[in-house]
């Protein structure tokens, strides 16, 4: 059975498509079958996936209007390693059409069931927004895995998200938990970024992740190419980081 988890940060620009993309590139890698799930009506995990989002044939926004299934609309984009079921501007007109649907924070989580067993990761990129898309994601998702850069105002912002995960999880999805704080974008000469890293692991224990992501110009160059970075240059520092996390991230779930 596949473990579902959300990258989720209500906090903008912090690097989550990033994450989803290159965690999955890095899992794929490492030997797992990965299906990655964008969100996002921006669709930069698609491009970034090496599938160009206006030429999909079928996007996530089928899916959660049940005009498709999960199968039809994936698709396995070859050089990145794994499955994503992406996503265009047309879901940004989802968010409307869902308000008066039954069942509308559930779509994704019952489009998911039939196809659990043919991944050993499904990774939902999650817009910035607790819009319903987002909804969506938590509610189908067994955990959310939360970058985050070591900045005073990214301090602010978990404190909002860590509340929105209690009340998805005392309402609507008794499964959700944090599953780890991954430090991305981490300059280790910063004295600031130490300390809130300092502050973080002190606060939230072993639910921060050993694996750090540096800043690394290789990882923000290579959605140009449309690839993960992991692809496109693996053995930058930041790519390296990633497949490190990938390997923490398979070890976590088999003790969990």
């Amino acid at each position: 059975m596949a473990k579902i988890f959300c990258i989720a940060n209500q906090k903008g620009g912090v690097g989550k498509t990033t994450t989803s993309v290159n965690l999955a590139a890095g899992l794929a890698k490492v030997g797992q079958r990965v299906l990655l799930v964008d969100l996002d009506p921006q669709g930069n995990a698609t491009m970034g996936s090496g599938v160009d989002k206006r030429k999909l044939a079928l996007s996530v926004y089928d899916v959660l209007l049940e005009s498709a299934s999960v199968q039809e609309a994936a698709v396995y984009a070859e050089k990145s390693g794994y499955h994503i079921l992406g996503a265009n501007r047309e879901l940004a007109g989802a968010e409307v059409e869902l308000v008066d649907l039954e069942r509308r924070d559930q779509r994704l989580k019952e489009a998911l069931a039939p196809v659990q067993g043919d991944y050993d990761f499904v990774l939902i990129d999650c817009p910035p927004s607790l819009s319903m898309l987002t909804l969506n994601g938590l509610c189908s998702a067994h955990g959310v895995i939360v970058p985050m850069q070591c900045e005073y105002f990214a301090l602010e912002g978990l404190t909002d998200l860590v509340n929105t995960i209690k009340q998805v999880h005392a309402n609507l999805n008794r499964d959700l938990k944090i599953i780890g704080l991954l430090r991305v974008m981490f300059d280790p000469r910063v004295t600031l970024q130490q300390q809130v890293s300092e502050q973080l692991k002190a606060h939230f224990g072993d639910k921060v992740f050993n694996a750090v992501i540096p800043r690394n110009v290789r990882l923000a160059e290579a959605p140009s190419y449309g690839l993960p970075g992991v692809v496109f240059d693996p053995s930058a520092k930041g790519s390296v980081a990633f497949v490190e996390f990938a390997r923490e991230l398979v070890d976590r779930i088999s003790t969990m």
